[in-house]
């Protein structure tokens, strides 16, 4: 009930400083009241969802993954959940895995609603590694509420051209390890772009949106991050970018990702 004031109150804020108040990665459920304050939805993606309580690997439809998983499993992979007390132990490790994931990327930290490379903060919670003959190859921290349980995987990185299954044995761990202690969800993160209506009378965004999600390889692997997800059969929960109703939000979402990628240089590198 406290979100219509609160909305009014912070763009009223924004407009004393000389600033456009800007809504990112909103739910449905905000959208009512950011209409009511004169704002404009624009769909940035879908987040991935995964009911673990529903997360089951028996039958043909999973056949793909659990041959991926069990094939990691035969060539030595190997995972682990560390608590977070003991990530400082291996942090050497998870800095050499993070450097190689940055530089077969190209690409330098991002920050703002991207999970970011700091020590401190990965140590913050458990991490959860693949190692291969004893080394770490890949590792994602976790996030997790159990008052509520929720969880949600955050910074991903591995050792480029280790194992195609690496990545499908680190999700599918994860995800039972988290339904074992009782947790409701675990969320993968967004998949930018995705989900876009383009049919005739769909808004011009949406078009532009999915032009970019279908050929922009270049600047991020949209199409990638979507397939991959979709292995693990999530529920996909839109996304939005709520601005003011004047033109398109591009000026919005530019300032956005200069946040995100710690400056114009870092626009310029993946």
């Amino acid at each position: 009930k406290a979100w219509p004031g609160l909305i009014v109150k912070f763009m009223n804020a924004a407009r004393r400083d000389g600033c456009r108040a800007v809504f990112y990665q909103v739910s449905p459920e905000f959208l009512p009241c950011a209409v009511e304050a004169g704002l404009k939805p624009y769909k940035l993606g879908e987040q991935a969802v995964v009911h673990l309580t529903d997360f089951d690997l028996k039958g043909g439809a999973w056949l793909k993954l659990r041959r991926s998983i069990n094939r990691a499993e035969r060539d030595g992979l190997e995972f682990s959940l560390l608590p977070a007390e003991a990530v400082p132990g291996v942090m050497d490790e998870l800095i050499g895995v993070s450097r190689a994931w940055l530089a077969a990327h190209n690409a330098a930290e991002k920050g703002f609603s991207l999970g970011t490379f700091q020590p401190a903060y990965v140590a913050a919670g458990p991490v959860a590694v693949i190692r291969l003959e004893g080394r770490i190859v890949a590792f994602a921290n976790i996030h997790a509420t159990s008052s509520n349980g929720d969880a949600f995987i955050d910074l991903m990185r591995h050792v480029p051209n280790t194992h195609r299954g690496m990545m499908d044995l680190l999700f599918v761990r994860i995800m039972e390890h988290f339904k074992s202690e009782g947790y409701r969800t675990l969320n993968l993160g967004m998949a930018p772009l995705s989900g876009l209506a383009t049919h005739r009378r769909a808004p011009l965004w949406n078009h532009i949106g999915n032009r970019i999600f279908e050929n922009g390889e270049r600047f991020y692997n949209f199409r990638g991050v979507h397939a991959f997800k979709s292995k693990f059969d999530p529920e996909w929960q839109p996304r939005y970018l709520a601005v003011s109703g004047r033109g398109m939000p591009l000026v919005a979402l530019f300032d956005v990702t200069k946040l995100i990628a710690g400056g114009l240089r870092g626009i310029l590198r993946r």
